[in-house]
């Protein structure tokens, strides 16, 4: 039986489409981290949700299902156009390769640091270069935190270039995929710091690893919490480059961003900040300064010069 099961598959075509498929979408097989992940997602938030469900300020039912609904978006969009816009780009800069590199304990170790380094600056810069502050402000525009907040993601994320961070990896040598499992287990335990049931942790932890304490920081929209603590999982990183900031109990950080879409609806969540991006571009000026609202901060602006007022002339003038 077994065997005219496996014949009937392999007659069908099925079977050498999976094989081209599964090549394919070879860099995203941390979708699979994402998707054995899930159920234990929905688990823990269910959990959270019976905690926080009667305080409206950390839980809104409405918004938690849209949050799960982007992340959804999120996947989709990697799953789809991973293995045509980010895997040939890696795989030509892993043939071109400066080291090879056998896969060892102490080789995995170091992917996993390698890209939580990388993931700083990527972090960092979705923050201060506002084309990719455009797809990463969805994260941000919740005003609740909680772990459906995690899941909070922009579809249009791989269209931005953020994946371009981790590309001198593969040129060291590093597999294409151990980098995106690695990435897909930091994005795995950056889902467990989003609440905020856990208070701090021990020091030693702390200090090394990213921790709910920290991400709320980093979530915050007060004066001194803005663009802090963007480790993913090592908060050491922040340590080394001044961007930690300590969460303080007497100041209780407040989420969501300065300015806050018109609406909650998917497309507003996942467009508003491209809508106001390209309004600013379209403002007359030389090319060379619209172009600087693609990659200056989230709140620079243009100054307007306004045209030159009639001065009269003086007195010394009118003599001569």
């Amino acid at each position: 039986m077994l065997e005219n099961i496996t014949t009937l598959w392999a007659n069908s075509g099925l079977l050498t489409a999976w094989h081209t498929i599964s090549h394919w979408l070879a860099l995203d097989a941390r979708q699979l981290i994402f998707v054995l992940a899930t159920p234990f997602f929905i688990g823990v938030a269910l959990w959270e949700y019976r905690i926080i469900r009667l305080q409206p300020t950390l839980m809104n039912l409405q918004e938690a299902l849209k949050n799960f609904m982007l992340g959804a978006g999120y996947q989709l969009t990697e799953l789809l156009f991973a293995g045509l816009i980010a895997f040939p780009v890696y795989a030509l800069a892993y043939h071109y390769r400066l080291f090879s590199w056998e896969l060892t304990a102490a080789t995995a170790i170091f992917t996993l640091i390698s890209v939580d380094f990388c993931f700083y600056w990527m972090h960092r810069c979705s923050h201060r270069l506002r084309w990719f502050w455009a797809a990463h402000v969805v994260h941000h525009s919740s005003e609740r935190f909680n772990f459906s907040t995690a899941m909070r993601q922009n579809a249009t994320n791989i269209f931005n270039g953020n994946w371009l961070f981790y590309l001198p990896l593969a040129l060291l040598g590093l597999h294409p995929i151990w980098i995106g499992i690695a990435f897909a287990l930091s994005l795995v335990y950056q889902f467990f710091i989003h609440t905020t049931l856990i208070k701090k942790l021990h020091p030693a932890i702390e200090y090394l690893f990213n921790t709910p304490s920290h991400h709320r920081v980093h979530h915050g929209r007060n004066e001194g919490y803005i663009d802090r603590n963007y480790g993913g999982i090592f908060i050491i990183w922040d340590r080394l480059f001044a961007t930690f900031v300590d969460e303080q109990t007497q100041q209780p950080p407040q989420y969501g961003i300065t300015r806050p879409p018109k609406d909650d609806r998917l497309l507003t969540l996942c467009t508003h900040e491209y809508v106001a991006l390209f309004k600013d571009m379209q403002q007359s000026g030389p090319l060379q300064q619209r172009l600087k609202h693609l990659f200056m901060p989230p709140d620079w602006q243009r100054q307007q010069h306004s045209a030159p007022q009639y001065q009269p002339p003086h007195e010394s003038e009118k003599a001569d």
